[in-house]
């Protein structure tokens, strides 16, 4: 994961990306900040401790002698999934942490945003290594900053009233483009992140793939066809569906995509800006890779694989909805994580889960790359995913 920006151009990454987070929060209300509907959706509260406590635990406590801990309990607290620094709150109770106050995470905030800006201007030629963990945890608030967005929209989504997150901030673009497939020959290609650019350890190595010739489509699937699939009956039709998939949809009852309503015959979304109709050329979003596949089965076609996906994505516009593929998330030939707890960061959850390629419109400005690696469990839907097909 290397750094090719200065010391200079990196300090003002930091603080455009500490501005972005708190940017994003300003259009809550205090109360908006505590929710924690369910256990894959966080407090809001939670996010904006956590994206500083990386910072405090990997950066300061590491590097920085002079640092004093703002709180002893903020690795508790606001730790997520790193096993190896040590006990910390249940994933299920960060709804409960109606203490700390949000006026003291602020204040938590400011106090290490100051304290890694004393750290870089009285240290004006860091280390490389340190320059690598700090660059990572801006990319890490730049996934926080997604996440917040996505959250935020499940907890307003789930508030009976519907309420307007942002007036501006809009999701359902339209790809005007004509509906082409494009072809892509047979060969071998290489795959992974091959530049100096920064990445995440999953991108790496390169390595070689032989792929079949397929054509691949240039635009999403709209809600347009996806009302199609709906209304033919597919949600219904066993043939379509995963044994797992078909077992999800009839457990939870699932006959649409997520926040998508009815009303008197009329279908809406609840979007960032409240409840709207539903624009019919919009791509589809808020599907799970069930849905997906069971989608491109009705359709006679497939999901890509991310190979396919990262080989041709030059060739047509994307970045709108995380995009399923059918590939399973594992490791690259030559993967190795990295030593101590950053080594938590990817590796461990590479299992039961399918890789999504591309970028939303929640993803955070200079973010993300054609070799990004998402990944989720299958039946997730409150990320802003949708569907390409191929053939």
């Amino acid at each position: 994961m290397p750094v090719l920006i200065s010391q200079t151009a990196f300090t003002q990454l930091f603080n455009d990306t500490r501005n972005y987070t708190e940017e994003i929060c300003s259009y809550l209300e205090t109360e908006d900040y505590v929710v924690q509907p369910i256990v894959d959706v966080s407090p809001p509260k939670w996010h904006l401790g956590h994206s500083t406590w990386f910072f405090e635990e990997f950066v300061l406590k590491k590097y920085h002698r002079a640092h004093k801990l703002y709180d002893q309990n903020t690795a508790y607290v606001f730790n997520s999934y790193y096993e190896s620094v040590g006990e910390k709150v249940v994933r299920t109770d960060r709804g409960n942490l109606s203490r700390p106050t949000v006026s003291w995470v602020y204040d938590y905030r400011k106090y290490i945003t100051a304290a890694i800006n004393d750290f870089l201007s009285s240290n004006p030629d860091l280390s490389r290594e340190i320059l690598e963990v700090l660059e990572i945890g801006c990319h890490h608030e730049k996934q926080h900053q997604e996440l917040l967005l996505t959250d935020i929209k499940y907890i307003l989504g789930n508030n009976p009233l519907l309420p307007v997150y942002n007036e501006k901030f809009e999701e359902n673009g339209v790809e005007s483009q004509k509906q082409e497939w494009i072809s892509i020959p047979e060969g071998v290609y290489e795959i992974g992140h091959k530049d100096e650019s920064f990445c995440y350890d999953n991108e790496l190595g390169v390595h070689k793939t032989y792929i079949q010739d397929f054509k691949i489509s240039n635009k999403l699937v709209t809600n347009r066809e996806f009302l199609e699939f709906m209304e033919a009956g597919a949600y219904d039709d066993v043939l379509l569906w995963h044994a797992e998939g078909w077992d999800w949809k009839n457990t939870a009852n699932i006959q649409s995509p997520f926040y998508w309503h009815n009303l008197n015959g009329s279908w809406h979304q609840y979007t960032l800006q409240g409840l709207r109709e539903i624009e019919p050329e919009a791509p589809v979003s808020h599907i799970s890779y069930y849905e997906a596949f069971a989608f491109a089965q009705w359709k006679g076609m497939r999901l890509p694989t991310e190979f396919e996906w990262e080989i041709a994505h030059d060739k047509f516009t994307w970045g709108t909805r995380w995009e399923w593929t059918e590939s399973a998330y594992s490791p690259y030939p030559g993967f190795t994580t990295a030593e101590g707890a950053l080594g938590e960061y990817n590796g461990k959850f590479m299992v039961n889960q399918k890789v999504l390629r591309g970028s939303s419109v929640a993803t955070s400005p200079n973010h993300t790359r054609h070799t990004y690696r998402n990944f989720f469990h299958p039946n997730l839907r409150w990320q802003f995913t949708g569907i390409r097909l191929a053939k």
